[in-house]
């Protein structure tokens, strides 16, 4: 297979991780620029005479979602001065999905401040279930560290909290570009002290999905720092602990035309929401990236990590994965077919959702004590 060829099958990014870079010359990179991208309304991706149907595994209720997503243009690179519309944006959608989720799981939403920080408590209208009476669990909203904050956090929580018949904590953590590392962890850290007072770190569970799922992991490593006790299980969802959270590696090479997404490069995608955040921030360092360093995840407790076969953060997450369990530390893998970033809590009613949160709920009952 000739290098043109590889281009044009969006694994650039590929052949430049295997010092390929030489063989890339101006005109193949033009030639890459100026490739035509379509999509059918039943999601099939056309580029240069290549075809990627939906995946023919998703339930149907999976594959119209999916297709309704893929014929949508894809959002620009996010740049400082784009963060006020992508938040609008954001919110909007997160609120169409969080209503979709308590339409299935009524519950109570009660705004309380834990030590200066605003939080929603979801109690499920079900009522908290008697082994449940002295557990919780903290959600930590995805949103690039930018947007995201109360419609994303109700969006993740309710459907735990309804699936598992517990009380959910979603954290309203300090955002970019207002706020820099580590605003967000310091937020996260002084939820825990709160809830620390009133239940038992073994009862305590904390999860998050793409820089939720990222602040998950540098929230337990904070821990670390201050001494404090870690929680009794983690998730880490849609994002990894390496450098690069929810993009680099093999997945993002690949998954970006099976999105319809071949106009961003990695380098865009580096430059964008992530380093809002981490601005002016070296990654080697365990409480940014704990992944690289053994010692801290060696103290990690059992931890749940998910991905999907079309989500860029996929290799993020399968090396994170194999860097806990070389350090000793209990981990659960679920990978899912055909779904993009997150798209889990996205497809509401739909079988893949509702694995989901199973799995979600039984690691948690699994590992918090009674």
């Amino acid at each position: 297979m000739n290098i043109r060829h590889l281009l044009k099958r969006g694994l650039r990014n590929a052949l430049l991780s295997v010092g390929l870079s030489a063989a890339l010359s101006a005109t193949a990179a033009e030639t890459l620029a100026a490739e035509t991208l379509t999509v059918d309304a039943d999601g099939t991706i056309h580029v240069d005479g290549l075809s990627v149907p939906v995946s023919d595994l998703l339930s149907p209720e999976a594959r119209a979602i999916q297709a309704a997503r893929l014929v949508q243009p894809p959002a620009p690179v996010l740049r400082e001065d784009g963060v006020p519309t992508a938040r609008i944006a954001t919110d909007k959608f997160q609120k169409m999905i969080a209503q979709q989720w308590l339409a299935r799981y009524p519950a109570r939403i009660e705004t309380v401040t834990m030590n200066g920080v605003r939080t929603d408590v979801v109690t499920p209208d079900a009522g908290i279930a008697p082994e449940n009476q002295h557990r919780v669990l903290i959600n930590l909203h995805g949103g690039g560290f930018f947007a995201g904050a109360v419609s994303g956090g109700l969006a993740e929580a309710v459907p735990v909290a309804g699936r598992g018949r517990i009380k959910v904590v979603t954290v309203d953590y300090r955002l970019a570009p207002e706020n820099r590392f580590p605003a967000a962890s310091e937020d996260v850290e002084h939820v825990y002290r709160a809830l620390l007072t009133r239940y038992k770190p073994a009862e305590i569970g904390l999860y998050g999905c793409s820089a939720g799922g990222t602040l998950v992991a540098q929230s337990v490593a904070w821990f670390q720092s201050r001494h404090l006790p870690p929680p009794g299980a983690i998730g880490v969802f849609c994002s990894g602990a390496m450098p690069g959270f929810w993009y680099g590696g093999d997945s993002f090479a690949t998954t970006q035309m099976m999105n319809a997404r071949l106009q961003a490069t990695d380098d865009d995608m580096r430059d964008g929401a992530g380093s809002l955040y981490l601005a002016g921030r070296n990654q080697d360092d365990p409480l940014v990236t704990p992944a690289l360093f053994p010692q801290v995840l060696a103290k990690f407790p059992p931890t749940l990590l998910i991905t999907s076969t079309r989500d860029s953060a996929m290799s993020n997450v399968l090396v994170t994965n194999a860097r806990l369990l070389a350090a000793g530390v209990e981990t659960q893998l679920f990978v899912q077919e055909g779904l993009g970033h997150g798209e889990f809590n996205y497809v509401v009613g739909s079988p893949e959702a509702a694995q989901a949160y199973d799995v979600i709920w039984r690691f948690f009952d699994k590992h918090l004590a009674r």
